[in-house]
Parts: structure tokens; sequence; C-alpha cells
């Protein structure tokens, strides 16, 4: 069984302007050969993708958010990570990380990704 564990959001807010590095420890499964991806859902709205890297680290950005938002991968800690700079009060979002362990195909469909963890709460202050 794989389970994911986001840290580094939580009850604290972030000024606008700063930066915050999540990051999700991934356990079960060969995490290597997994592609993760981090999406997020803001209050009333639906989950939508953010980025996802493959296992080759191939990136893939949601539109507008490359530049501010880079995902990466370590292989050896199982854990991927969100490094986000020049956050936004529409930042604002439980930050999801998914895998796909079946790796069909590299989007960033919440169809393709069979696992989640349990969010993290982002919050930005203007």
């Amino acid at each position: 069984q794989v389970q994911l564990v986001e840290f580094g959001g939580g009850g604290g807010s972030v000024p606008a302007g700063g930066s915050l590095i999540l990051a999700c420890e991934v356990s079960g499964g060969t995490f290597s050969t997994f592609s993760m991806g981090w999406f997020r859902q803001a209050p009333g709205k639906e989950r939508k993708f953010v980025v996802a890297i493959n296992q080759n680290g191939t990136r893939l950005y949601a539109n507008l958010l490359e530049g501010r938002f880079t995902i990466s991968r370590d292989n050896i800690k199982n854990t991927v990570y969100l490094q986000m700079v020049s956050l936004k009060p529409e930042d604002t979002a439980v930050y999801y990380c998914a895998a796909d362990t079946n790796n069909v195909l590299f989007t960033g469909r919440r169809a393709e990704y069979d696992y989640w963890g349990q969010g993290t709460q982002v919050t930005v202050s203007s």
C-alpha cells in the first residue's frame, strides 16, 4: 500500500510575496518509478493540477504557475517537494500530493493519480 504524507503547510500563514516549501514523503511501492504531482483546492472550488514530475525528471506545469512553483524529487528520501515563491493570496488552498504508480500517461488529470495525501493548508495573507 502506498502512503503519502505532506509536510510544510499547517496552521500559520505566509505573507504575500513570501516563499514556502512543501514536502511529501512516500512509503510503499517503488517511489523512483512513480510520477508525482501536486494539486490544490481552494475553498469552494474544484481540486486543480499544479505541477508534476515523472520518473525521468520531466516536469509538467499548470498554466501560469511555472516560474513561481518548482517541483523536485529525491529518490533516496522517497520525497517530492514543491517550492513556491512570490506567493499570492490566490495561492491559498489545501495542497495535495499525489502518486501515479501506473505511468500510462503523464498528465495533470486527477484520474491518472491513484494515491493521495491528506492535504496540507497553505494560507497566503495580503
